[in-house]
């Protein structure tokens, strides 16, 4: 299973979209300043996801989120698309 997620800084309020094989792992990684984007705005906390059955399905999702740029717009895809609110 491979999961779209996506993140916000808890003291920046910055938004990131991602996605792994491994949820749990990839937020303590983003937490830890292991990726060179997300490191200066955390601590980091998911605020949706979704499963997937493959990793070009989860791809192609975090694309087409990654394309909408706009919090909002981001917000709105997860909700209509059924993520997960966590």
């Amino acid at each position: 299973m491979f999961c779209v997620y996506i993140l916000e800084s808890v003291n920046h309020g910055k938004y990131y979209v991602g996605q792994t094989n491994n949820l749990d792992q990839r937020l303590n990684s983003h937490n830890q300043g292991d990726n060179k984007y997300t490191k200066p705005y955390k601590p980091w906390k998911v605020i949706f996801h979704k499963s997937f059955q493959t990793r070009s399905e989860s791809m192609a999702v975090e694309k087409k989120l990654k394309a909408l740029k706009k919090r909002e717009l981001v917000v709105k895809f997860a909700i209509e698309n059924q993520f997960i609110i966590s």
